[in-house]
């Protein structure tokens, strides 16, 4: 079989790829869209092409040795976002994970190593595939190389053969450098002759065949203005024309044996994948996965009891509790084991035996009974429905593991235990399989396997305690992230009631607006067709109405949704279709996703908030995920009246933080102006506006005040040129002036972004108020792209935190308030910077008091906290 050689060109793909997808990142707040759109396309290579050999070529730097001819080659391009840029190392990371080499040469394009050895594959009878984006490389097409150049964004390509360019584009492969010398590239800032586009371009090399044969024919060609254009520059064609003209034989010091390759290694793909947060792309991964490539260590063997007889003593100096539940929805599934150990004894009691038992009712409840646990949320919520209240947790070793190290992907006992140093547990996997596969084992291996768990808690205690002691972090887990957890446990379990009639009377209105937006589509289409296909919705819009043509694909008209938006305004067909969209998501993924998740029995949704995921301490919800119900559109703010009260004639209570991570900022930036600000009750972005545009409040326009609203939250973001210049709709450079002009005017903010870099490099790590750390590794990377992200996150990191932190203190001092005067509010949810509570009409005047004062007085900073609140019959009321 032939061999066949794949050549990619790394920087062009990977820009195409970052400016066609949105800009995603991943938990740990790291960009990811080009390395996403990359991988996509290179796992469609591998398994379309199924190369022998494979590269992908990147540019070495900025300077070449054309700028040796020509300075300003490529000098009119932008700089690379910092977003873009950072993702290079990952992506370099992704294709080492696939075990494909890459390569770069100081001084030469990737063309050049690219077209240096397309020619030694050629030379060979090799088959050879080229990707890019760049035409340039057009100019190495033969009967054995084709150049597959992506369109507008990287999910479609054209592959070029001699014959295909003769048609498209009239021109043979060698005539590429030939029409690129006369036409010029403004991309690459190539001269050329001015004047001279493409259609002229090709007409003269029909005629003349190349340059040189133009040039010792110029008194035949027609036309005396092109004649004098092509004369007066001639010099700057031929330069052009050496410009484009990919080096062949460059100096690389790699050959095509260097480069073949074997396949790769499922695990370590799985292993980056899951990292950068591409779980869509894992059931793409030939072969299966197992969690750990090390060779397992023999297991010890231990001594069980198997209990079927529950009584007072076998409790006595009892410590670590596991309660095993297969799958992450502890809401829906039931508990299969309990073990019970301390350093002499080890229980393993059914589940039946332990629940039906007032021996086991009355340690679990007994508050001077110390407990040792994985999850406490998660016990708490599983022992409630067995109507038990569980008490005396004093150690949770999810929450432990978790701060001292939130960058960590893989938090259960056998992967902590295994990061620890402790080997005597078996992965999950190992033993109950996984996905649809997942099922129990048989009852000897079940036994073993949750014992061990449960002495894993108990061998780790001690040591992961003298660690965060170390770290000055223990109390962040005793007074801040273990009450929180029960208080969350009772919140999931308590759940929220949800009016499902009126929820499916708000699916049932959204249907009827739907039909009366796509009849309203027909009648100015003039015929019905499927609204949701766009193979039928793009010949309506393109030919019988006659829009601007933006972008095809190999199935017909692109009608995503960029595209119909750049079309605003030029048909009152096209926020009719967008608003369909926008309407027909609100139905499927949040009438008819909620409807999915509400309980038969109680009609409430029992959301799982998520403790250990995030870096910066936020919490998260999952289902269903309660922070992300849309509400810039009013239909989906309305989708919060379906949210109601558990008893009839109650209330919803909703108090939230006013720009807390802002005065977060002005408190640990120490910035004078900032604190000015909050302690005289001003209007922050109107303030803002005020000091970067340099006018009095008077003459703020909103959108002075909207672009001050902008690049505030920027601040606490990691801003930069290009982020705020695509928030904005401003040039980068405009971005850049209104940045510099801000950190000109609250110089504490300024001298806070040089402080926490140099502090992290100093130590590793920054801390939130309340010593919540993230470790930053990449702080003092030698690679600028790499290092400038970690910076950005050392500022941004502490104001985050600390956000989260002051709502979590909160929520524990509200929990107590609650208590202490006896009421029957309760907190239903957390959703950002909010809480969310039920309570009886009687209570309302005392909430109105505790509430904000609880909020407000969670923490003290040199600025004081605001809360706004509000309350109605449901969460849309409550606002």
């Amino acid at each position: 079989m032939a061999e066949k050689l794949v050549l990619i060109d790394g920087n062009s793909i990977a820009y195409r790829a970052f400016f066609a997808l949105p800009l995603l990142n991943n938990d740990k707040g790291v960009y990811t869209n080009a390395v996403y759109g990359f991988t996509t396309m290179l796992l469609r290579i591998l398994e379309d092409e199924k190369p022998s050999h494979i590269l992908v070529a990147f540019d070495a730097g900025k300077t070449t040795f054309r700028h040796k001819t020509y300075q300003e080659y490529k000098g009119g391009r932008q700089k690379t976002p910092s977003e873009l840029s950072e993702q290079f190392p990952l992506l370099k990371e992704v294709l080492d994970a696939f075990q494909i080499k890459h390569y770069q040469l100081k001084e030469y394009e990737a063309d050049d190593i690219i077209g240096t050895l397309a020619k030694r594959g050629e030379q060979d009878g090799w088959d050879v595939q080229v990707i890019s984006g760049d035409k340039d490389l057009l100019q190495l097409v033969s009967d054995k190389v084709k150049v597959a150049l992506t369109r507008k964004g990287i999910s479609e390509v054209d592959t070029y053969t001699p014959t295909f360019m003769e048609q498209k584009m009239e021109v043979r492969p060698e005539q590429i450098i030939h029409m690129k010398a006369l036409m010029g590239d403004n991309s690459d800032n190539i001269p050329g002759v001015p004047g001279v586009g493409e259609k002229t371009a090709v007409k003269l090399l029909k005629e003349y065949q190349t340059l040189e044969n133009l040039y010792d024919n110029l008194d035949q060609v027609s036309g005396k203005k092109l004649k004098e254009k092509l004369e007066t520059h001639k010099e700057e064609a031929f330069m052009s024309k050496e410009l484009v003209t990919i080096e062949c034989e460059s100096p690389i010091e790699i050959g095509l044996d260097d480069i073949a390759y074997q396949g790769y290694e499922a695990n370590q793909v799985s292993s980056i994948f899951k990292e950068l947060g591409f779980q869509s792309l894992l059931t793409r991964i030939a072969g299966e996965v197992s969690i750990e490539a090390e060779e397992q260590e023999e297991l010890e063997d231990i001594e069980v009891e198997v209990v079927d007889t529950v009584t007072n003593e076998m409790f006595t100096g009892m410590e670590a509790i596991e309660l095993e539940i297969l799958g992450d929805n502890y809401h829906l599934s039931s508990v299969e084991a309990i073990a019970v150990v301390n350093g002499e004894k080890k229980y393993f009691i059914p589940t039946d035996v332990a629940v039906q038992s007032d021996s086991f009712k009355k340690w679990a409840e007994d508050p001077g009974q110390k407990k040792y646990v994985f999850d406490a949320k998660k016990v708490t919520v599983a022992l409630l429905k067995h109507d038990i209240h569980m008490q005396g947790i004093v150690f949770d070793l999810l929450l432990a593991a978790y701060l001292i190290d939130p960058s960590e992907n893989h938090f259960d006992i056998p992967a902590i235990s295994h990061r620890m140093g402790y080997k005597q547990v078996l992965f999950d996997e190992e033993v109950y399989g996984k996905g649809a596969k997942m099922k129990l084992p048989d009852q000897d291996k079940l036994i073993d396997h949750v014992v061990r768990k449960t002495m894993m808690i108990f061998a780790l205690k001690e040591k992961v305690e003298k660690e965060l002691t170390e770290n000055e972090q223990l109390t962040l887990l005793q007074e801040l992230e273990l009450p929180l957890a029960l208080i969350l446990g009772e919140m999931e379990a308590t759940g929220v009631k949800v009016d499902v009639e009126r929820l499916k009377n708000m699916g049932e209105e959204l249907k009827e607006r739907l039909q009366t937006i796509e009849d309203e589509v027909y009648e100015l289409a003039e015929e019905k067709f499927n609204l949701n296909s766009p193979k039928q919705l793009g010949p309506i819009l393109f030919e019988k109405l006659g829009l601007p043509v933006i972008k095809k694909t190999k199935t017909g008209y692109s009608t995503s949704a960029d595209i119909l938006e750049q079309l605003q305004g030029s048909h009152e067909i096209i926020p009719k279709i967008l608003m369909y969209r926008q309407l027909g998501k609100l139905q499927s993924t949040y009438i008819e996703g909620l409807l999915k998740v509400v309980h038969k029995d109680n009609q409430k949704i029992h959301t799982r908030f998520n403790q250990a995921l995030t870096q910066t301490g936020r919490l998260s919800s999952i289902d269903p995920n309660l922070q992300n119900i849309p509400i810039r559109l009013e239909e989906g703010k309305k989708i919060r009246q379906a949210f109601t009260t558990t008893e009839e004639e109650w209330v919803i209570f909703a108090a939230d933080y006013s720009q807390i991570e802002l005065r977060v900022l002005a408190h640990i930036a120490k910035d004078e102006k900032l604190q000015e600000a909050f302690n005289n009750d001003m209007d922050i972005h109107t303030r803002t506006a005020m000091d970067v545009f340099h006018v009095d409040a008077e003459e703020i326009t909103s959108n002075m005040r909207r672009q001050a609203k902008a690049v505030n939250f920027g601040i606490v973001y990691g801003i930069s040129d290009y982020g705020l210049s695509q928030s904005l709709g401003i040039t980068r450079k405009e971005a850049k002036k209104f940045i510099d002009r801000y950190l000109d005017s609250y110089p504490g903010v300024r001298q806070y972004m040089e402080d926490i870099v140099q502090e992290a490099k100093q130590n590793g790590y920054v801390s939130t108020i309340m010593n919540r750390r993230r470790y930053l590794p990449d702080i003092t990377s030698r690679n600028f792209n790499v290092r400038s992200f970690a910076e950005r996150t050392a500022m941004n990191t502490p104001i985050q935190g600390s956000a989260a932190d002051i709502i979590k203190l909160a929520m524990i001092n509200l929990h107590h308030k609650l208590k202490e005067e006896k009421l029957q509010a309760r907190m239903l949810l957390q959703v950002h910077d909010e809480l969310i509570l039920e309570a009886p009409p009687e209570e309302l005047e005392k909430l109105k008091e505790i509430v904000p004062l609880a909020m407000e007085s969670a923490i003290e900073l040199s600025v004081p906290l605001k809360v706004d609140y509000s309350y109605g019959e449901t969460w849309y009321d409550a606002k």
